[in-house]
């Protein structure tokens, strides 16, 4: 009996309030693999933060994985954050990953990887902050 071995990859999600970008790696994550964005998939800027986009880019991106030989991902979830950016991922990560999930890819861990600071520049408003 000769069991096939599992190909793992990485799975990058970038998920913003204004788009879903998808990149499998291998598993030192240097070489890509296969990408796209719901920027690729949808016709107006306004939906590629979609959840319709992210599932269809993460179903494109994956199908395009499997055929290039890997059968499990580990997820690596990254919102805009830095010391500007929202520190919440977009709508379109959820989606991205139960559609990575149904087209047959086994999912390791999900890990969040959003760049948090240690105290770094001054963020913008002011003493008062931003009055509305």
């Amino acid at each position: 009996m000769s069991k096939e071995k599992t190909r793992w990859g990485i799975c990058h999600i970038y998920s913003s309030y204004n788009n879903t970008i998808i990149h499998i790696t291998d598993i030192t994550g240097t070489e890509t693999i296969a990408k796209c964005s719901g920027g690729q998939v949808v016709k107006s800027d306004r939906l590629e933060s979609s959840t319709t986009a992210a599932m269809t880019s993460a179903k494109i991106a994956g199908e395009e994985a499997k055929q290039k030989g890997i059968d499990a991902i580990n997820i690596k979830i990254k919102a805009p954050g830095g010391h500007n950016g929202p520190m919440s991922v977009g709508a379109g990560a959820q989606a991205a990953i139960r559609a990575l999930s149904r087209i047959g890819l086994r999912i390791g861990f999900i890990e969040e990887v959003t760049p948090y600071p240690h105290d770094s520049c001054r963020k913008k408003g002011g003493r008062r902050g931003r009055r509305v």
